[in-house]
Formats: C-alpha cells, sequence, structure tokens
C-alpha cells in the first residue's frame, strides 16, 4: 500500500491564480448574481511505502533528525557536481576521516563542512577542495579489512558554532558490548535505497561482540580485529548506503566509521564499522608528518 505525503512548504507557499465562475439567481421578486473565487493550492506530493518500512521522510534507516547543526563533526563528501556519496568527520581544521571505499579521486571529490540539509543553502556551509587522500596502505577492497582513509584540505575549515572537531578514542581503547552509540549521515532511508535524503539523521545502536557478529548466524568469521559491529538482533535500525565513512559516537569518542554490511537494517546483521582506536597511532603518524613536511618546506 502507498500513500502521498504532501509537502507542507508547497502547500503554504505555492498558489495557482485564483479560478473564478459566475453563479445567478433569479425569480419573480429578486435577481441576483455572483461571482465567486477559489484559491487553489498547489501540493507536491511524494508517494511512499507504509507496508513494513518506515516511511520515506526517515532518513537513516529507523533513525530521527537531530537538532540542525548539533553534530558538528560531520561532513558530506560529495562529487564536483555537488552529489553526496559518503559522510566524514573533522579532526582538525586540516584533516578528515572517512572510509577508504569512499575515496572516488582526488579530483572528483568536494567536502562539505556545516550543512544540515543537502537541498538548502543555509549560509553555514563551508566547501573545501582536498589536497592529499590517504587511504590506509593495507586497505583490502575485498575483506574491507583497514577501511579508513584520511583526507587532508587545501585550506583549514574555519571552525564556528557550526564546524567543530570530533573526538578520537586512544589506541587500543574498547568500548563495551551493549553500549549505545549513534551513528549519522545523509544516506538512503531504506533498505530498498531510493534516493537520497536532503536533510541529516541519526539513529541510536547498541554495539554488538565480535562472538556474534562472526557467529555463524551473522557474519560467519568475516569480522576482522580491526572491525566493529552495532545494531539489534531484530534489525530495523541501522546505517545504509550513503553513510558510508560516517561516525558511530559512544559517550561522546568516534569509536567507529561505518564501513560494510549485509543490506541494511537486516536481523542477525548488525551494521559493520572500522574500529577507530586500532588506528590512532597510523592517524597521528601521518597528520604529524605531513605537519612536519610543510615546516620543512
Amino acid at each position: 500500500m502507498t500513500r502521498c505525503v504532501c509537502s507542507a512548504w508547497f502547500a503554504q507557499k505555492t498558489l495557482w491564480p485564483h479560478v473564478c465562475f459566475s453563479l445567478q439567481i433569479q425569480s419573480e421578486l429578486i435577481f441576483i448574481s455572483l461571482r465567486v473565487c477559489v484559491c487553489v493550492c498547489v501540493c507536491v506530493c511524494v508517494c511512499v511505502s507504509v507496508a513494513g518500512i518506515d516511511l520515506a521522510q526517515e532518513r537513516i534507516v529507523g533513525g530521527y533528525a537531530p537538532v540542525p547543526h548539533s553534530i558538528k563533526y560531520i561532513v558530506s563528501i560529495q562529487t564536483t557536481e555537488r552529489q553526496h556519496i559518503c559522510g566524514g568527520f573533522l579532526i582538525n581544521k586540516y584533516w578528515v576521516i572517512t572510509a577508504a571505499h569512499c575515496n572516488i579521486g582526488l579530483n572528483k571529490m568536494v567536502i562539505v563542512a556545516g550543512d544540515y540539509s543537502l537541498t538548502i543553502f543555509e549560509g553555514t556551509e563551508q566547501e573545501i577542495i582536498p589536497h592529499l587522500l590517504v587511504p590506509h596502505p593495507e586497505y583490502n577492497m575485498v575483506t574491507n579489512n583497514h577501511d579508513i582513509m584520511l583526507i587532508k584540505l587545501r585550506v583549514p575549515i574555519y571552525l564556528n558554532s557550526y564546524v567543530s572537531i570530533a573526538l578520537l578514542p586512544r589506541q587500543g581503547a574498547s568500548i563495551a558490548e551493549g553500549r549505545m552509540c549513534r551513528v549519522s549521515g545523509w544516506g538512503y532511508t531504506n533498505p530498498s535505497g531510493g534516493q537520497i535524503p536532503s536533510t541529516l539523521r541519526t539513529v541510536k545502536l547498541p554495539i554488538v561482540s565480535s562472538q556474534k557478529c562472526n557467529s555463524t548466524e551473522s557474519f560467519d568469521g568475516s569480522i576482522t580485529e580491526n572491525m566493529l559491529c552495532a545494531g539489534y538482533s531484530f534489525g530495523g535500525k541501522d546505517a545504509c548506503k550513503g553513510d558510508s565513512g560516517g561516525p558511530l559516537v559512544c559517550d561522546g569518542w568516534v569509536y567507529g566509521v561505518v564501513s560494510w554490511g549485509r543490506g541494511c537494517a537486516d536481523a542477525q546483521f548488525p551494521g559493520v564499522y572500522t574500529a577507530v582506536s586500532n588506528y590512532r597511532r597510523w592517524i597521528d603518524e601521518t597528520v604529524f608528518s605531513y605537519f612536519s613536511r610543510c615546516n620543512k618546506g
């Protein structure tokens, strides 16, 4: 079954010209001539499924809309044609972390910080061209192991009330099973895909142990020590395509980078994330090495 959800903006703002017609009433005692005008309101509708799947205004599967600009470290990674492809997050004014599989090439990429709606210019956005892409040297696109990449920006991001940096856990830090974390992004709204949503969404998910995630009922040994899982055994809530590279935040620290999974929000198959704490040393060494090169140059 489908139903149409009308855009409130169009319902309130868009008007057709008046539609008018004449009405005459005549008898032996009275003659009345009326001209009646009706204002017709245009309503733009989007048909969405309501049979077993959340409505299309959902963003991340099973998620909700955060307060605008409350997740200040998240960025949208876009093509030069301004098509959103992945998420990412700022770790300082010059560097962004995302997934290695989000690498579309240096000359095809634009980083947008301070954004909330991808379709409305809010005046808070900062668009920066990347200067350097540093995927992890051991990234394996077959196994998805080491799915993490650093992006160095050509010019520094201006930190303000709409843009800030994320906090990273120390090398080797772990997060307990069952701990609630939050993943955010502009990814698909339901497992069947569809159109990328316009506004940022977020969803809270529990950490799943590697033992459960690697069980024969789930990923059957595909989860490496460099990955962590988050989601519900019954499914229904998850990151999805377009959320890749975005942050999984636990207690204010980014513990995961959206990496891969089986479908989106499938039962027994939680989302899989790159474990950031396994790469803290690599991140620090990489950032410092390029900082040193700049100073020497």
